[in-house]
């Protein structure tokens, strides 16, 4: 076989395979978790395809050049609409401000206090003092339920320890009663996933799913670490709506590459962004406990945010 011709069957073979992995990656084979992995890091291909139409151009493949330009396209349909913001501007009145945040070993919320809503994970002896601290003065309803925790500045009622299948206590279900009616509020934190180890994260996504399915409420939250990415097929089993935009990265906290932290919905519209908050007003407190956020009757607006993993601090001498 001629050398060209070698050379741009194997960059056309792998521009193929990059193109397959964006546009379908159910087809992944599920072994050792490769799927879930792969799918949680989804917009990173662009990276190696871009590598590969530096390479065609490097060595005047106009085949390969043709070829990569299967994956550049998918990644632009899929990934583009991600990038472009929504029209800046304060969210309406009514919106329902909600946040998550997995605290990992040191963080205190300090970050999540403009929410009316406020989900944390990983909630330990270490760092509850100071996310109490942090949230009480402002969230007087509470439930916290092993590691999960939720501040809110509406009532709380039905609080229920949710058993998702992992051995210990890490989701709650509550009704948040706002002036436009009850909502339902799912807390959680699913399982791990690691290569060759996705059983404890499968099955209480399927718990979770079936949990939600079950659930009667015409408004629905689900806040928390889901573990894995929007970009995991598998996570469409939930058939709820991700009211954020952007691709809004949280994890790792030094560097974050994908986005396990989330927040869906079921009977609610996303709100516009807030515009960016002047210096002077960075300080101001948010409103006392005593006046909750208005909320017009029907509204169903919603304003989100998933803040990063928070990261980890040198402890105190």
């Amino acid at each position: 076989m001629p050398h060209g011709t070698f050379r741009d069957l194997t960059l056309a073979s792998a521009a193929a395979l990059l193109a397959a992995l964006l546009v379908a990656p159910r087809l992944l084979p599920e072994t050792g978790g490769f799927r879930q992995l792969v799918s949680s890091f989804l917009p990173w291909p662009i990276v190696p395809t871009l590598l590969l139409a530096l390479v065609a151009l490097c060595s005047a493949s106009k085949t390969g050049l043709i070829a990569v330009l299967a994956p550049i396209l998918a990644w632009i349909v899929l990934f583009v609409p991600e990038l472009v913001d929504r029209p800046h501007g304060e969210p309406s009145a009514d919106a329902l401000r909600v946040a998550t945040q997995n605290l990992g070993a040191s963080g205190t919320a300090d970050e999540l206090t403009d929410a009316a809503v406020i989900s944390v994970q990983e909630l330990t002896d270490r760092n509850r003092t100071a996310v109490a601290a942090a949230l009480d003065p402002h969230h007087p309803h509470v439930a916290t339920v092993g590691t999960i925790g939720l501040w809110s500045r509406y009532p709380l009622s039905d609080v229920e320890r949710l058993d998702l299948g992992q051995g210990w206590a890490r989701a709650l279900r509550a009704t948040l009663e706002t002036p436009t009616g009850d909502v339902t509020v799912y807390a959680v934190h699913l399982g791990s996933i690691r290569f060759n180890d996705t059983e404890s994260r499968n099955r209480t996504l399927r718990t979770l799913t079936d949990l939600i399915h079950r659930d009667p409420a015409d408004r629905l939250l689900v806040l928390g670490d889901l573990n894995t990415a929007s970009t995991d097929p598998e996570l469409s089993t939930l058939a709820l709506h991700d009211v954020r935009s952007g691709l809004g990265f949280t994890w790792p906290a030094d560097f974050p590459l994908t986005r396990p932290d989330h927040i869906l919905t079921r009977g609610f519209t996303p709100a516009p962004p807030p515009s960016a908050t002047p210096p002077a007003a960075t300080t101001a407190p948010p409103p006392p406990p005593s006046t909750p956020p208005h909320m017009s009757a029907g509204s169903d607006a919603i304003w989100a945010t998933a803040r990063p993993y928070a990261k980890v601090s040198p402890r105190p001498a």
